[in-house]
């Protein structure tokens, strides 16, 4: 038909995503990421009634100035963003580059915060993708994290009329490339020091422990991740850990804070910090870890304390995205 409005069509679209950041160290914007983050139920699983009572009453009112604080301390100043917002753009740049192909579009979202799942669905529909293949940056599965991404793009597909086809990536905790980055990350920062590690403390994002008891299997995929590397890498004992608890229930142990604290205790005065589950340094690996873990453990007796960067946008972790990408693009 002559009137028949231009229909873009032929391209794959890949979308990778991360958690998210708040669009500044603003204690309005704080607040509106915390809103829309801690109202997630696959993130605070209580009855959501209750819970948004307490969200805005108490936690919204005191929780962003703390939060801002935090943020203020790792923000990029020279590129006015979080350093996981331009991680993450700079990996969808480097896939870009790395994959070619004209018929395939690579871009970035965020579950929380901007840009949103959303938005780059249409954007990427928009521009002629009949097929989006999904990338959530998070190696080892849990329900908070995978799962509300899927959870968001199928909720934005509810409401496409011409939907693209859709293809998750799933977790790749033991993938061979993954394993053997984090490697040549740890041996790289021991290659930088001038001092011999007792420990390597391996510090994974934390969940409520009834969330596995339910049977969410991220700690055993945590666990695994350690494995793997520990048996390539046998220089040095390697001890997982879990962060970043919320709230008085009981969390996956050991609790990396607390295990900060008594290492000094066991002879331990020399660690490498690495933290695998995370794609890019973020608020939890600069602050929480290298400021705020580095502080517990150097006051606790500690003497030599430093982390490893997350795989961000160096050129090993650039492959593995690729390599994990190519398997779900279909060849023309």
């Amino acid at each position: 038909m002559k009137d028949h409005p231009k229909v873009n069509y032929g391209k794959t679209g890949v979308l990778i995503i991360n958690l998210g950041t708040p669009d500044s160290t603003s204690w309005f914007d704080i607040r509106k990421y915390l809103k829309e983050f801690l109202s997630d139920n696959r993130v605070i699983e209580v009855n959501p009634i209750v819970w948004q009572i307490i969200l805005n009453l108490f936690i919204l009112t005191f929780r962003p100035s703390k939060t801002a604080k935090a943020y203020k301390e790792i923000w990029m100043k020279s590129e006015n963003m979080s350093p996981l917002r331009y991680y993450t753009q700079m990996q969808a740049k480097k896939i870009t580059n790395e994959i070619s192909s004209n018929d395939v579009i690579v871009d970035y979202a965020m579950r929380y915060g901007n840009p949103s799942i959303k938005n780059k669905m249409n954007d990427l529909q928009k521009q002629g993708c009949e097929n989006i293949i999904i990338l959530p940056l998070y190696p080892q599965y849990a329900a908070p994290t995978t799962a509300t991404v899927c959870d968001e793009v199928y909720r934005n597909l509810i409401k496409m009329r011409w939907q693209p086809s859709i293809q998750i990536i799933p977790h790749y905790e033991s993938e061979p490339l993954y394993i053997s980055a984090l490697i040549k990350s740890i041996e790289k920062k021991i290659s930088e020091i001038n001092w011999t590690p007792d420990l390597i403390i391996a510090s994974y994002h934390g969940i409520p422990k009834k969330y596995f008891e339910k049977g969410d299997p991220y700690q055993c995929y945590c666990q695994k991740t350690s494995r793997l590397v520990s048996e390539k890498f046998k220089n040095i004992p390697i001890q997982t850990t879990f962060q970043s608890r919320f709230g008085p229930q009981e969390w996956l142990k050991p609790y990396t804070d607390k295990t900060f604290e008594n290492l000094p205790k066991e002879g331990k005065k020399n660690i490498l910090v690495i933290c695998p589950g995370f794609a890019s340094d973020c608020v939890e690996t600069l602050e929480e870890i290298a400021i705020q873990g580095k502080d517990i453990f150097l006051k606790s007796g500690g003497k030599n304390f430093e982390t490893i960067p997350c795989l961000n946008d160096n050129d090993d972790h650039i492959s593995l995205l690729k390599t994990l990408i190519n398997r779900y693009i279909i060849k023309k």
